[in-house]
């Protein structure tokens, strides 16, 4: 069992070694290396006053460094499941990754049997605390329309810059709004990128791998076949719409059977446009433009769609996103026509291409 865990630590330090951790414009490192020592230092001793959080993989301090303001620090538990593998494909995939709505990754620890991520601080927290009554969220009150979707067009883009941007691209893998981090001025980032992978390249239309993810957001398709595509990361960004639309969790297992799954609740409302009223978080209290209630649902509905080559491209929701958002709680002259206008195009290429290929 000794020999397992040792062969892992030095997997773990071979790997991040061979990382290229300069930025390549100044020479510095992109992240630094601390040493535990210092993470306890931080942490006053991993206090518990200094939880943030806490998961299957481990626990979320706030912490401070001599050169940082505030960080928030992660340390995974040896026996959660996040393991060697997760821990390294983090580190390097946040190396590589910079944008401005995902969550900087300041630096790591990797001594002996401790795993520990240091990351920027949030200090407004996760969407989840704002929109499932966690004290954070009370205490910053109810998220209002605009705000819903100034979070909805921040993570789309971060999508955006994983899916087209970054060369190889990602397949993010784990969106939830407890990984959705928020800064002064409801900014969102993506946060925990210890589930992503690098996505299909070339001619290659998905890769198959192992089912992870969490339940309730993970697309019927990645489940049921084990092919992940940057459809599955779709799916699961249409699951996050429909949670801030409705402020109700993806799964529920305070409400009856029929009402614990969100998707499976909320596929004959959004088909029923005088139903739609029953999918809208009460705490909105009728504060929101009905045509843009209805943009929303039907960008949500494309995302959610069983068949994974009929949802939208990511590059069309964040066009459609920023069209509702400019528009705010205004009265709209248009419907989601638009959005369907811009899927309809997408569409037909994509059948174009299929005949080609055929």
């Amino acid at each position: 069992m000794e020999s397992r865990v040792n062969a892992e630590n030095d997997e773990v330090a071979v790997e991040l070694m061979n990382l290229t951790l300069n930025d390549g414009v100044s020479g510095e490192p992109s992240v630094q290396k601390f040493s535990f020592d210092e993470l306890i230092a931080a942490t006053d001793n991993f206090r518990s006053s200094s939880v943030l959080g806490q998961g299957g993989f481990g626990t979320v301090y706030k912490g401070y460094l001599p050169k940082q303001k505030s960080v928030a620090i992660k340390r995974l538990d040896p026996k959660g499941g996040q393991g060697t593998e997760e821990f390294i494909a983090e580190v390097k995939t946040l190396c590589k990754a910079k944008h401005e709505n995902l969550v900087k990754l300041i630096g790591y620890c990797a001594e002996g049997e401790h795993k520990l991520l240091v990351y920027e601080y949030m200090q407004w927290g996760s969407v989840e605390s704002h929109l499932f009554g966690r004290p954070l969220g009370k205490q910053l009150g109810v998220l209002d329309w605009n705000t819903r979707i100034k979070i909805a067009l921040d993570v789309a883009k971060a999508l955006k810059y994983l899916h087209v941007t970054m060369n190889p691209p990602y397949v993010y893998r784990d969106l939830k709004c407890s990984n959705i981090l928020l800064e002064a001025g409801y900014k969102a980032k993506l946060s925990d990128f210890g589930f992503a992978r690098i996505g299909p390249i070339g001619d290659k239309r998905l890769v198959t791998t192992r089912i992870l993810g969490t339940y309730g957001y993970c697309a019927p398709d990645y489940i049921n076949t084990g092919h992940l595509t940057f459809k599955s990361d779709i799916f699961s960004f249409g699951v996050v719409l429909l949670e801030l639309i409705s402020g109700r969790r993806a799964v529920d297992d305070s409400k009856p059977d029929d009402e614990k799954d969100l998707v499976s609740l909320a596929r004959p409302i959004i088909r029923d446009r005088s139903r739609i009223k029953e999918i809208v978080d009460p705490l909105l209290e009728d504060k929101y433009p009905w045509r843009g209630l209805y943009q929303m649902i039907g960008i949500a509905s494309f995302c959610l769609d069983v068949r994974p080559n009929m949802r939208p491209e990511i590059a069309d929701i964040v066009n459609a996103l920023q069209y509702v958002y400019s528009k705010g709680c205004k009265d709209q002259p248009e419907s989601y026509s638009r959005f369907t206008r811009v899927r309809k195009r997408s569409t037909s290429a994509e059948k174009g291409k299929a005949k080609v290929t055929n």
